[in-house]
């Protein structure tokens, strides 16, 4: 007998005395699909743990809010979506909530925008205490849009790729570690510097930050955006532009060998300047000027082969498409092209 046999033979002896009724049972069973408890029941406790819930609050509308949180992690979607996911998931049982539509997830957004600033600062107190830290790391992304209707949307640089949308941008500030500060939503017209001002405000006033050091890539942080950090005494870094580079060989400040695998540091009015060859983008930089050499050898050859078999076409013809490829790719400087 198989093993499951054997395990029908023991329940049968077992309730031999009454075998029948033990067959009547078996036939009125029935299993069905409980809510998920998992998932939900994890994450709450991972948000006790970090103070997020502390920081919310036990209103309902604060409750929502964290169901939504915890939405994005199990999976991203619409407040819709979320909201019938909540059917399928222990969410009411959890959080003691009674039933709720996006209509009310939606009201719990504008609520939890109201007192966006507070919930920051309890977040940011929990997890510092009398402690700052000293370096903040910022960055900007947009975000388009499919409406028309946001308050915020407008056009501008678009790095989604999504022509004839309007966008909003949007502001993160982190520490060194990775762990997020504060969240800021601007127009979408906002350039990446003007954002900069805000979050200098938010480290010197509502955080308290006494010794700042500011990381910003080098289209973040230029001469206003350092004039504003100098202001609160704050420091920065970011980096220079390969002309503000060149600018400063010409100038004797900087020399080709100290651009070395050894870091190299060199101090001119009041700057330090932290040098040094990345081997990496170095071989990054060699291969793509190899493959745009050999698409252009690729295209000479074409044009090479359509010249010889047509007698009538013209050598000047084909010589200007290969130069303006050639000036596409930016290797003109260190390429010569001869008919």
């Amino acid at each position: 007998c198989t093993n499951e046999e054997i395990e029908a033979i023991k329940l049968a002896l077992k309730h031999k005395a009454d075998i029948k009724r033990l067959a009547d049972v078996a036939g009125q069973v029935k299993t069905r699909q409980g809510l998920a408890v998992g998932a939900v029941w994890v994450l709450h406790q991972l948000c006790h743990r970090i103070g997020l819930i502390k920081a919310l609050g036990h209103r309902r509308e604060a409750k929502l809010v964290l169901w939504m949180v915890l939405a994005r992690v199990i999976g991203q979607g619409s407040r819709l979506s979320a909201a019938r996911m909540a059917q399928r998931h222990a969410v009411c049982d959890i959080f003691q909530l009674d039933s709720f539509n996006e209509d009310d997830l939606y009201k719990a957004m504008d609520w939890l925008n109201d007192r966006q600033h507070r919930i920051e600062s309890s977040l940011f107190k929990g997890h510092y205490g009398d402690s700052r830290p000293q370096f903040y790391l910022y960055d900007v992304t947009s975000s388009y849009l499919e409406g028309v209707k946001n308050e915020l949307g407008d056009w501008g640089y678009n790095r989604d790729g999504k022509k004839g949308k309007k966008q909003i941008v949007i502001g993160l500030m982190t520490d060194e570690e990775g762990w997020p500060i504060a969240i800021e939503v601007f127009r979408g017209n906002t350039q990446d510097t003007e954002t900069v001002k805000n979050q200098i405000l938010k480290m010197a006033q509502r955080f308290g930050a006494e010794k700042v050091t500011f990381v910003g890539d080098r289209g973040m942080i230029k001469s206003v955006q350092i004039a504003e950090l100098s202001n609160e005494r704050f420091h920065y870094i970011s980096a220079i532009t390969k002309p503000q580079i060149e600018k400063l060989i010409k100038d004797g400040i900087f020399q080709m060998s100290l651009f070395d695998e050894k870091i190299a540091e060199v101090a001119d009015d009041g700057i330090r300047y932290i040098l040094r060859r990345n081997p990496i983008r170095a071989e990054e930089i060699e291969a793509i000027r190899e493959s745009k050499l050999n698409s252009l050898d690729r295209l000479i050859r074409q044009q090479n082969k359509y010249l010889s078999g047509h007698p009538r076409a013209q050598v000047e013809a084909a010589l200007k498409k290969v130069c303006g490829k050639c000036k596409s790719f930016k290797i003109d400087k260190w390429v010569e092209l001869t008919s």
